[in-house]
């Protein structure tokens, strides 16, 4: 009996497994259509005669289209469904990667970017949500980590990918396949796992939760029987029906609106956490790397080398909280990612307070070339370890039912938006003061630290249900006790 129940076990895991990967594929994409663009940025400058401005106002105009995206998508998933939004972002993917490997001039160029920045947006918040609903609680933690794996995955095929392109090539300006330039490739490449994340779509079984709130009960009952056999489907129905009446004593029907400045205080949570997330600087962080490693020995050349290893990086430590955050717990580590994001941060800080040269022409004497090196690769460590998963495994669990796709949407766009605004900022404050910049990114890295203290409670081995309720106001939880 025993041996039975643990195969049986094992085989529902193993198709929620594989039901979770399928929908982290749109985290794969997110991450190569938002780094492609770092093999092809030079060659895009020169084809079209930009200037800085315009060469940084068309790479960062895609952050636009991801927050824009990000809030939509949660409209979509709320009205129509996850994989209906899944299949929408799927063909935003598609047609934004041939529409800009075949771009004509620059306004062409950026208006498919911004179609690009929709599909990533819908992306960075279908896949959370879908994971987190289709997962046993045991280990719901380990599947919507799964998130930031595709992710850093899809960051190092982009960069793998660009560096085979132009090595084949001899240069992302030269020509190619067809006669068309390697930088042009670099996007088409992209529409390979659009059109997977497109077909792997129609097979998908919609979300159990969204069945229940739109009142298909035995559909619900259904995908609920073919993940989990032998598990007391009525509970979970009953357990997503209490939700959302827990949900309706809290807030208007379906509303984000609340109390706290608008919000209710949850979607406040999930926002702080997301914007928390860019302002440690992950993704400028090594904007200056270039110069960086130079400062430390490195030769230029070497940088794209670098890059690929460092999101080798990525994927590892992502593994790592895939193991342990089911374990260990969610707060645990994110409170250890804090101080490791804090420290190496502020190391950085230090180091380049005593770097001699301006501009991009500096160099880091004695001991303290070696410090920032070790002290970014740990950073790197820190939030791949920590906050790069786990933000997306809370944001998939903490909040209600009925509000879960819109409120997640508001959560990413904000994340998007603080993503441009670092993003935007960091050349003027690099040119400023490197020491300044990165000493600010270790503040915010601190403030993670005791938000996540005071704000943030255990949801580990909770069902979502559960999870939900530690986040709403003490009244509504006692008025729906005495429900």
């Amino acid at each position: 009996m025993s041996t039975s129940m643990t195969d049986s076990h094992a085989g529902v895991h193993r198709k929620v497994i594989g039901l979770a990967i399928a929908g982290a594929v749109g985290g794969f994409l997110f991450g190569f259509d938002s780094s492609v663009v770092n093999g092809a940025v030079d060659a895009m400058k020169a084809e079209f005669a930009l200037s800085e401005a315009v060469t940084g106002f068309a790479v960062a105009i895609a952050l636009i289209g991801c927050a824009a995206g990000a809030y939509l998508a949660g409209k979509v998933a709320d009205r129509h469904g996850r994989v209906p939004a899944m299949k929408l972002g799927a063909v935003l993917f598609l047609v934004s990667s041939v529409g800009t490997g075949l771009a004509f001039g620059v306004w062409d160029l950026i208006f498919w970017r911004l179609v690009g920045g929709l599909g990533i947006g819908l992306a960075s918040v279908i896949a959370p949500a879908y994971i987190s609903e289709i997962s046993p609680r045991q280990i719901r933690g380990r599947l919507a980590s799964l998130q930031q794996l595709a992710i850093t995955s899809g960051i190092f095929a982009a960069l793998l990918s660009d560096a085979l392109l132009a090595t084949s090539a001899g240069g992302a300006h030269q020509d190619f396949w067809l006669g068309l330039e390697a930088w042009r490739w670099m996007f088409i490449a992209c529409a390979v796992p659009a059109a997977v994340y497109g077909v792997i779509a129609y097979s998908l079984p919609e979300s159990p939760h969204f069945l229940v709130l739109n009142g298909k009960e035995d559909a619900a009952r259904k995908t609920f029987d073919a993940l989990m056999p032998g598990d007391d489907t009525e509970r979970h129905i009953r357990e997503i029906r209490e939700s959302i009446q827990l949900d309706q004593l809290s807030a208007k029907k379906g509303s984000l609106r609340g109390n706290s400045f608008g919000l209710q205080p949850v979607v406040w949570i999930g926002i702080i956490l997301s914007v928390l997330q860019q302002f440690v600087g992950i993704n400028v962080i090594f904007y200056y790397s270039t110069t960086l490693w130079k400062a430390v020995g490195f030769q230029e050349k070497d940088s794209l080398t670098i890059s690929v290893a460092t999101s080798i990086t990525n994927i590892l430590v992502t593994l790592v909280a895939i193991a342990l955050v089911d374990r260990i717990g969610r707060r645990p580590i994110l409170l250890a990612g804090s101080i490791g994001m804090a420290a190496s941060l502020g190391a950085m800080a230090l180091a380049f307070s005593s770097a001699t040269g301006n501009g991009t022409d500096i160099a880091l004497p004695g001991a303290w070339g070696p410090v920032a090196l070790v002290a970014a690769n740990l950073f790197v460590v820190s939030f791949g370890v920590s906050w790069g998963p786990l933000v997306w495994v809370l944001l998939g669990e903490i909040f209600p039912s009925r509000i879960r796709g819109r409120a997640l949407g508001l959560a990413a766009a904000a994340q998007w938006v603080a993503n441009f605004a670092i993003t935007l900022s960091f050349p003027v404050m690099a040119a400023a003061s490197l020491p300044v910049t990165y000493g600010m990114y270790a503040l915010f890295a601190a403030a993670s630290f005791f938000f996540v203290m005071f704000k943030v409670p255990e949801t580990n081995g909770m069902s979502l249900e559960q999870a939900e309720t530690l986040f709403v106001p003490k009244g509504a939880k006692v008025s729906a006790m005495s429900k």
